[in-house]
């Protein structure tokens, strides 16, 4: 009865898998997944795939964390971040800022650091200023090349403590007389990994010293958690010297990744299940409860990983 032809799917049967239809270019077959999802035109804002009526929850989403790395000034360990986030393989939206009351960097001596204000200062204006000043004294100890990668991630540095969460991040940026309210490259969409941070909000705050997570861990306390929306707050001890950034960098995407593996697992189970992907994305009820729990476990097996880089995490609330 196996070979009864009845038995066999009406006609025509599908294509052979190393012969595809090349008359019918847009049909996929039902039981084919595609290897790559659609994407966006730079193909970092792929997460809204479960809200097209077209989309076949049994297919695995190309949903994305997004991700805030801070650190004290907002121009070495949290931009190396930054860059690495938003350059990898598989992208991430990221945002980045600092915690100190000024942009400091190393001076001609200990006492004599160049001092900038937060959110008003490009990182051009930084770098032509010392670049006058005395190139190469600053070329020599890695500012000038901080500097000139930092021009090509975003902007200027932000200040944690100054950002309104929930505030969309699109247009130019309040940059005082630094900006005038006319330069073009203040505009939010020039950052690298802009796009999926629109909103406003991130999912994940890595900060790259244990001060700077202290600070945003108050901050976010005293905020009241106005938006009610889950945040995971994770502390990567990095030295603050170059060297130590770039490994530091590579130690970031890696738990970046780890995480956002789980959580796309954890997003399809709750979409497959019936739930909301609206709901799971803003973290609300307990759509996230699975992948909350499990972040400690990766967390620790990422720690395994890099024992040099003692870490910290705490669940918190915007």
């Amino acid at each position: 009865m196996a070979t009864d032809p009845r038995r066999r799917p009406p006609p025509p049967p599908p294509p052979p898998q190393d012969e595809p239809d090349i008359n019918a270019p847009n049909v996929q077959l039902p039981d084919q997944q595609d290897p790559s999802p659609q994407a966006t035109s730079n193909g970092a804002h792929n997460i809204n795939n479960d809200n097209n009526p077209n989309h076949d929850p049994s297919e695995p989403s190309s949903y994305k964390l997004k991700f805030c790395t801070v650190c004290a000034s907002n121009n070495n360990r949290s931009m190396e971040a930054h860059l690495r986030l938003t350059t990898a393989p598989n992208p991430y939206p990221t945002i980045s800022f600092g915690t100190g009351s000024l942009v400091r960097l190393p001076g001609p001596s200990i006492s004599q650091p160049n001092v900038y204000n937060f959110n008003v200062t490009s990182y051009k204006n930084m770098y032509d200023e010392l670049s006058s000043k005395d190139q190469r004294l600053y070329k020599a100890n890695g500012i000038l090349p901080m500097l000139e990668r930092n021009k090509g991630v975003k902007w200027g540095p932000e200040r944690w403590q100054d950002w309104r969460v929930g505030v969309p991040r699109v247009g130019l940026r309040h940059a005082g007389d630094a900006n005038g309210g006319t330069n073009e490259q203040a505009d939010f969409s020039l950052d690298k990994g802009h796009e999926g941070t629109e909103a406003g909000s991130v999912d994940i705050v890595i900060t790259c010293e244990e001060r700077c997570w202290d600070a945003v861990v108050d901050d976010l306390l005293s905020r009241g958690s106005p938006l009610n929306r889950p945040v995971h707050v994770f502390n990567i001890d990095i030295k603050d010297n170059h060297e130590d950034a770039l490994v530091g960098g590579k130690a970031i995407l890696e738990l970046a990744d780890a995480l956002n593996e789980v959580a796309r697992k954890e997003r399809d189970v709750w979409v497959s299940g019936g739930g909301a992907p609206e709901g799971w994305d803003r973290g609300g009820g307990g759509a996230r409860n699975g992948f909350d729990e499990m972040v400690p476990d990766i967390l620790a097996q990422w720690q395994e990983r890099w024992p040099q880089l003692p870490a910290l995490w705490t669940l918190a609330w915007f």
